[in-house]
């Protein structure tokens, strides 16, 4: 592999001397560019195009008609005791010393009509905050990986310093809109306070919006709580702001289990959004084909959204999409196959005619950042983009099926994401941009390259890629043929060198502090071992 220090930094993880992460400035520009890493300011995205229609409006209400059927006359477990009373409550039907639960289409519909179409998720930083819904484009880096992996260091189980040198990826990269997860789990902080000190960095190494796990009643607790500080908000005031979100994951087929009810009951009690979504494999937990694992993805999303709109009704939600299909030869997860890309078109519109937000993702299974890892991401990116996804998680470091957190794709993806960002932006079609007086004073076989029009514009003309490298052949090769892995490290040190931690209100943090050392003394929360 080709040798690229082309501007010295530290590895992830590293520090310098006193605790401070600094660099020593490039010897040489990467691409030609300046020394920046070249971004655009955070924004709030849009999608300006049409999704897709997958499948006609007859096979959107097939499925939609075999997922009521398969709530009404099948079922769902539904594995605790609060849970079961409420629906019971409301109206479901609840087999006698089963966790089985039956739930009449009118039940569901009428619930759901009381999901708001889109809402506000606040950030600590207001500059920050994100409208979810719409043609609302949000993006997230990878969560909930155990292994991480870098050029220097090689694949390994993820710790606090690897955690946090992610978190400030995340914030240093402002195409990153929230922090979806723990991008890598922190093995060598027990699991009693692992989310203390997890929460409390996204409060204090970053100021966007972030998640928190459903993994038992005192994590949501003590997450949303964190948020609440982080916000400088009043209980009353919390419960009516989204101030922090948590993805809720059915135990396909059909199941949801204690810790997930107790995530969707506790955060729609307190207004804050939860996001449905089945881990529907098509040939593993779901039938073989793409339309069955839908019918059976939308009934699990359905069940748990109607519930959350049972507990609180008005309760932020999104619809969630994580569809995909298994190697049948080995059984194995797949990502970026046709088959979700089909998966994520259809989610959509599934989400559409409920009037929800709808969540996907930019996932694939390589197991090293390659060219599969590149196709499989695109691909995914591109079925969630067209789908008219709102909220599209994973979308950067993602390798191995979720398995790894990679530092390098990490940076790489971040590149694509920006690209896609420039995609997006609505085509000008002033009077300037059609440049009829530039082709005016050029003429036929003219150039254009020393015209006033050009020389006004050629520094923001077109997205300068981090990546990608545009240099002739010649002059790459002069540069040391560095590859797109090769250029991932520099940038990744780069931007970790010059990680600056956005400014925290010394009485939140502070307040903060108190409530962690608290709650640790305490005990955090209970564990299994």
């Amino acid at each position: 592999m080709a040798q690229t220090d082309e501007i010295e930094g530290l590895a992830p993880g590293e520090e310098a001397a006193g605790g401070r992460r600094r660099g020593r400035r490039g010897r040489r520009e990467v691409q030609g560019h300046s020394d920046a890493i070249e971004q655009k300011p955070f924004r709030a995205r849009r999608n300006p195009f049409a999704p897709v229609q997958a499948v006609s409006e007859d096979q959107l209400e097939a499925i939609h008609s075999a997922s009521l059927d398969v709530l009404e006359n099948i079922g769902v477990d539904f594995i605790n005791s609060e849970a079961k009373a409420l629906l019971k409550a409301a109206g479901a039907d609840i087999s006698p010393s089963s966790d089985r639960i039956r739930m009449d289409r009118g039940l569901v519909l009428e619930a759901l009509a009381s999901a708001p179409e889109e809402f506000i998720l606040h950030a600590r930083n207001p500059e920050r905050n994100l409208k979810v819904g719409g043609d609302s484009v949000i993006w997230s880096g990878v969560a909930s990986a155990p292994n991480c992996a870098d050029a220097q260091r090689g694949r390994r189980p993820g710790s606090q310093q690897d955690y946090r040198d992610f978190l400030r990826l995340s914030q240093a990269f402002n195409v990153i809109d929230l922090n979806g997860g723990y991008p890598v789990e922190p093995v060598d902080i027990h699991a009693s306070v692992r989310h203390l000190d997890c929460i409390s960095d996204f409060v204090t190494l970053t100021d966007k919006a972030f998640h928190i796990y459903s993994l038992g009643r005192e994590r949501n607790l003590d997450g949303m709580e964190i948020a609440r500080i982080a916000l400088g908000l009043t209980h009353e005031e919390f419960e009516r702001t989204p101030s922090v979100i948590s993805i809720i994951n059915s135990s396909s087929p059909l199941r949801l289990d204690t810790p997930m009810l107790q995530g969707i009951i506790e955060m729609s009690r307190r207004g804050q959004p939860i996001v449905l979504t089945p881990f529907t494999l098509a040939g593993a937990m779901a039938p073989v084909t793409v339309a069955g694992a839908l019918v059976q993805q939308n009934a699990e999303a359905l069940a748990g959204l109607a519930f959350a709109q049972i507990v609180r009704p008005g309760a932020p939600v999104v619809y969630g999409g994580f569809t995909s299909n298994v190697d049948m030869k080995s059984g194995a997860p797949a990502f970026g196959t046709p088959e979700y890309m089909q998966a994520a078109l259809v989610g959509g519109q599934l989400a559409r005619r409920y009037k929800l937000p709808y969540r996907s993702s930019a996932v694939c299974a390589a197991n090293s950042p390659d060219a599969q890892a590149a196709w499989e991401t695109v691909f995914s990116l591109w079925g969630a983009i067209m789908g008219g996804a709102n909220y599209i998680k994973h979308a950067a470091g993602w390798l191995e099926g979720g398995l790894t957190a990679g530092f390098e794709k990490f940076v790489i993806d971040i590149d694509l994401l920006q690209m896609m960002d420039a995609f997006l932006q609505p085509l000008d079609t002033s009077p300037d941009a059609l440049a009829v007086e530039a082709i005016r004073d050029v003429g036929p076989g003219g150039h254009f390259f020393g015209t006033a029009h050009t020389q006004a514009r050629y520094k923001t003309a077109f997205y300068p890629p981090i990546i990608s490298d545009w240099r002739n052949f010649e002059t790459w090769r002069d540069a040391g043929s560095p590859t797109a892995y090769d250029k991932a490290q520099v940038v990744c040190r780069k931007a970790l060198a010059e990680y600056e931690a956005p400014p925290l209100d010394p009485a939140i943090a502070e307040e903060l502090a108190a409530f962690v050392a608290r709650r640790k003394a305490e005990g955090g929360a209970p564990t299994d071992f």
